[in-house]
């Protein structure tokens, strides 16, 4: 799949754009990895697992300024509503499986049906369409792991139609930007939101608890690009 055209370091006037997306899949795919990679343009490979935060971060694509707000999810849901609750928050989900785990790509699909379901209720003030959603199968530089072929992942995008990219956030800066911009064309062309600004919704108890990291690596905007050690201050010894 071709991936769209990288952000661009370019300042725009018009009123900046506000999307909450969410980044869902087992434990240890490379959620957090993949996040922080798209933030700051650096790879760093260890994170605490139960790990989970909303990362604030502003970008600027083809010309418009935009606000990230990005759901990391821990991965390790004991509760189902939670997982609800923060798919409801969402207005556009990557849904991560890595490459090297069977399991972690058996969870894609169910995943997937979850998030359609929830965002078909009628209680959401919902469009005809579906949220955007990609799969991402992550970690395709190991390729002597292997448990998920390329053919695997590219039949399920099929099957759900929903877009798919096998990428390696180690190796590439591109590739992630390619995922989170995507989502943002597809609620572009949507027409969930206005230049200004999204449709908010209500944010529950279980939503104002996740801690909330505020990031910036635009160039032509204010704000502290965060470095492995201001990661690092986040993960418990």
């Amino acid at each position: 799949m071709s991936f769209p055209r990288p952000l661009r370091r370019s300042v725009s006037l018009s009123p900046a754009r506000t999307l909450r997306l969410v980044v869902l899949g087992q434990s240890a795919v490379g959620k957090t990895a993949l996040t922080v990679r798209f933030i700051t343009r650096r790879f760093i490979g260890d994170y605490d697992p139960t790990l989970e935060m909303i990362y604030r971060h502003v970008a600027v694509i083809d010309g418009e300024m935009v606000h990230f707000e990005i759901l990391d999810t821990a991965g390790q849901e004991e509760d189902s509503l939670q997982i609800e609750e923060k798919i409801k928050w969402g207005d556009g989900f990557a849904v991560v499986y890595s490459v090297t785990d069977r399991c972690s790509f058996d969870e894609v699909m169910r995943l997937c049906f979850l998030i359609n379901h929830l965002h078909a209720s009628p209680k959401r003030s919902g469009a005809a369409e579906q949220p955007p959603v990609v799969i991402v199968g992550n970690k395709k530089d190991l390729q002597f792991d292997r448990m998920v072929s390329t053919e695997d992942g590219e039949n399920l995008s099929k099957a759900l139609k929903i877009p798919f990219y096998e990428i390696s956030t180690r190796d590439s800066y591109e590739e992630p930007v390619a995922v989170f911009s995507s989502l943002y064309q597809e609620l572009l062309r949507q027409g969930h939101f206005s230049p200004g600004s999204f449709k908010r919704r209500t944010v529950s108890k279980l939503m104002e608890k996740i801690p909330k990291m505020q990031a910036s690596s635009t160039l032509n905007c204010t704000g502290r690009s965060l470095s492995f050690n201001s990661f690092r201050d986040y993960i418990p010894e």
